[in-house]
């Protein structure tokens, strides 16, 4: 490591007499962990980099290059000695971006290839737009209660909203993220090359628009981050109108006077905060025997209690929706509910509208991994735990990795990111593995809900297989002077640790700002802290953050050793 007097930037030189080309070799390089969970980067909103640290990127990327001096044969053909780039990435989403930022940082020459628009469905069908349209679920709720504005002295006339500038709300946000983020990429130098990418041979990748002639680039590492698509199970017919997936919801082109939602999952959760604050009644269809099935069941019951029970919610579970037929010449949408068990027919819901909630499916058609002898699986592109594509024969494929939702490891934007800084952490040289649970999620909903590692059912199966015993902490919003001055005294949080070490498996909250608050928790398993350790935090008062410190404060640990946990396992 290298750094200039001069400068700010921290930059790597390979050893004289190591190819970059033999990197994952270096173990005497110590890791370096500068993982930003965070999806949009700093960069995204302001950009300043000064004439000499462009001469260093660039000065250190011909580095790079010229240490470049073979390349690997496979049966697909010879791959170039020469590069056009150090790295190409395709798919512009926040996986991508945040590669791309990354691999300038690291003095990477880079391009991004992308077929559709700058920040992929998180910014433009996802993450972003939805959490406009849950502001203002979140308002509407706030006024529309008037019991706790009573309770807070008080007093608001009738509330309403008017749709299309909800809908404009949510249109506006994104198309300013997306501005912010193309923005980020050009000022820092890297390519944006407009088209469909497809690796045609190890190490090149074509890209065109329909219509129009192919270029071909080298690269020296390659990147798929193609993201996903939302999955429709057979038998449903989307029109994108009366039956929709999270795509067209997004647009909010009508609110529905009665909206089924096929799947209790993040999205079919958030979408029923936003419908029903806004005046809809919702039907769950869930194919498990429970509501809310991939969180921790303390916490869905509770959630269950707050966010479902007192809205006009119904649901029906243990059910599949085998066939949705959309609205037409005044007849209704008909949904035909089967059993999941006995696959008999058991009712039939007739409602305005249907919003397909079942989850996403890779987007990874079109790559060409035929070329190179890479078979997907369920859609999906094998990997490693450092994102490392496997071909057909569970072999490595030289120099290509996938990150995101195309590998299917955790389907989260800001895992993208964190999956594409591991990987041009790799590239540059220095060994990188990702540790998945400590990866947070969030469900923002209102209140929220978050999570980071282990439910207590796998926490359970886990220490039976290994030997070890768990304990549960637990600590109400109700004890927190914060949430009580907002009158928001709902929520809990939940810890899932080893007494005998203090090694914490799993935290999980449900709450007023759980999405921000589940950080401390992600980054101490991120960073091995025992809670032994964490108890000696210090947290200003009153605020909401202090939830997590009693939560540490309340757990017993039989070790009083401080010393740091071993290394965190890759998933």
């Amino acid at each position: 490591m290298h750094s200039s007097s001069s400068s700010s930037i921290s930059l790597y030189f390979p050893p004289p007499n190591c190819s970059v080309l033999n990197k994952r070799s270096h173990k005497n390089h110590v890791p370096q962990f500068s993982v930003r969970f965070c999806g949009l980067r700093k960069e995204v909103l302001a950009i300043s980099f000064s004439q000499f640290k462009r001469c260093e990127t660039q000065r250190v990327s011909n580095v790079l290059r010229n240490n470049v001096v073979s390349a690997s044969v496979d049966d697909n053909g010879s791959a170039p000695t020469s590069f056009d780039y150090d790295l190409v990435i395709i798919g512009a989403g926040v996986g991508g971006h945040g590669a791309a930022l990354h691999a300038v940082e690291k003095g990477l020459k880079t391009a991004i290839i992308e077929g559709d628009v700058i920040g992929g469905t998180c910014v433009n069908r996802g993450c972003v737009p939805s959490k406009a349209l849950l502001a203002v679920s979140g308002r509407m709720r706030e006024l529309k209660n008037v019991h706790h504005l009573k309770a807070l002295g008080l007093q608001v006339s009738a509330a309403g909203y008017d749709r299309q500038a909800v809908a404009d709300h949510a249109n506006n946000l994104a198309s300013k993220i997306r501005y912010n983020l193309t923005n980020s990429l050009k000022a820092l130098g890297v390519d944006i090359l407009t088209g469909v990418g497809t690796i045609v041979g190890p190490q090149r990748v074509k890209y065109g628009k329909v219509g129009f002639s192919d270029n071909e680039v080298t690269a020296r590492d390659i990147i798929i981050a193609t993201g996903s698509v939302p999955f429709v199970p057979r038998g449903i017919e989307v029109d994108g109108k009366t039956v929709i997936t999270s795509d067209h919801a997004l647009k909010l082109k009508f609110v529905p006077e009665w909206i089924a939602i096929v799947g209790s999952g993040y999205i079919g959760l958030e979408f029923s905060d936003v419908y029903t604050a806004l005046g809809s009644e919702v039907t769950f269809i869930e194919a498990l025997d429970q509501l809310m099935p991939g969180f921790d069941p303390e916490i869905s019951k509770l959630a269950q209690r707050i966010l479902v029970n007192p809205r006009k919610i119904d649901y029906h579970t243990g059910v599949f929706a085998t066939k949705i037929t959309p609205a037409k010449d005044g007849r209704p949408v008909v949904i035909e509910l089967t059993d999941a068990k006995t696959k008999e027919l058991k009712e039939t819901l007739e409602v305005d509208a249907a919003l397909i909630a079942t989850g996403r499916a890779p987007f990874t058609e079109g790559l060409g991994l035929e070329n190179i002898n890479v078979l997907t699986q369920r859609g999906f592109i094998p990997v490693d735990e450092r994102m490392r594509v496997l071909d057909a024969d569970g072999k490595l494929v030289p120099h290509l990795y996938c990150i995101g939702d195309a590998n299917g490891k955790m389907m989260l934007a800001h895992a993208a990111s964190a999956q594409g800084i591991s990987v041009v952490e790799q590239v540059s040289g220095r060994d990188h593995v990702l540790n998945h649970l400590s990866i947070p999620a969030a469900c923002f909903t209102h209140p929220e809900i978050s999570m980071v590692g282990l439910t207590e059912p796998q926490a359970r199966e886990k220490a039976e297989k290994e030997g070890f015993e768990i304990n549960i902490a637990k600590t109400s919003f109700k004890a927190n002077t914060k949430a009580l001055a907002e009158n928001e005294g709902e929520g809990l949080a939940k810890l899932i640790y080893r007494p005998d070490n203090g090694e914490i498996l799993g935290v999980h909250i449900f709450g007023l700002h759980a999405a921000d608050l589940i950080h401390e928790a992600s980054n101490a398993i991120a960073l091995g802290t025992s809670i032994q350790d964490i108890k000696f935090a210090v947290h200003a008062h009153p605020t909401l953050s202090e939830v997590l410190d009693e939560l540490f404060k309340s757990a017993k640990v039989t070790s009083h050793d401080r010393r740091a946990l071993s290394e965190p396992i890759a998933v």
